[in-house]
């Protein structure tokens, strides 16, 4: 996984870095608010762990602005702020777990992978399909019975994108703002197309244009 940690005590930074490091994470770590909000509209993470009292832009209201442009990346605040009223606010802000400080690493590690399993983020090169379908990520291929068939990056990207929100609607502006960075953002015609290939292949049950609204992964 791609990791964004935003944490603004040195030596704490420090060791969740080296350990998420050492569990096979790639890491990018910050410690303002500034900084990561930069880091999040040019890159795109598949987790974001967010300390809320940090210099510049609080954890909060950077999550918030985020969801608010449709950016929907998972997201786990560290903090010490611990009171039921905390909670709430950081839940309303949009996060999708909340670890109160002090924890264990052993606690982050099962947290990450609750997120893992939630958003059907795979540690390997290879996701399950429906249908007996496997996407390569690292060969660039549908394995399609006994057929390879290659796609763009890009349509993988998409693609994996689709199947993390299985069986939601998901429409051109969120595909956009969620699958490339700010400065690169295609017209919908290019979304429309990645999807027209991807449905060509998969097949149209598979992806449901629900037409003037978006596109729909069906789990079943």
């Amino acid at each position: 996984m791609k990791i964004l940690l935003m944490e603004d005590d040195l030596i704490l930074n420090e060791i969740i870095e080296e350990h998420l490091l050492e569990m096979g994470h790639e890491v990018i770590s910050v410690f303002c608010g500034n900084d990561a909000e930069e880091l999040l509209y040019s890159q795109k993470f598949d987790l974001l762990l967010l300390d809320v009292n940090v210099p510049d832009i609080k954890g909060f209201e950077l999550l918030l602005n985020l969801r608010e442009n449709s950016i929907k990346t998972p997201a786990i605040f560290l903090t010490s702020l611990s009171l039921a009223d905390d909670v709430e606010k950081g839940f309303q802000s949009g996060c999708d777990d909340y670890i109160k400080k002090p924890f264990e690493l052993k606690e982050l590690d099962l947290r990450i992978n609750n997120i893992k399993r939630l958003f059907n983020i795979s540690s390997n090169n290879q996701i399950n399909l429906p249908n007996n379908m496997i996407l390569d990520k690292e060969n660039l291929l549908i394995k399609k019975d006994k057929e390879e068939i290659h796609i763009s990056k890009k349509e993988i990207e998409v693609l994996i994108y689709l199947t993390r929100n299985k069986d939601k609607i998901i429409s051109i502006e969120e595909l956009s703002s969620n699958v490339w960075a700010y400065e690169d953002s295609p017209n919908a015609s290019t979304i429309r197309t990645y999807i027209k290939n991807l449905r060509k292949i998969l097949g149209e049950e598979l992806i449901t244009n629900i037409r003037g609204v978006g596109y729909r992964f069906n789990s079943k």
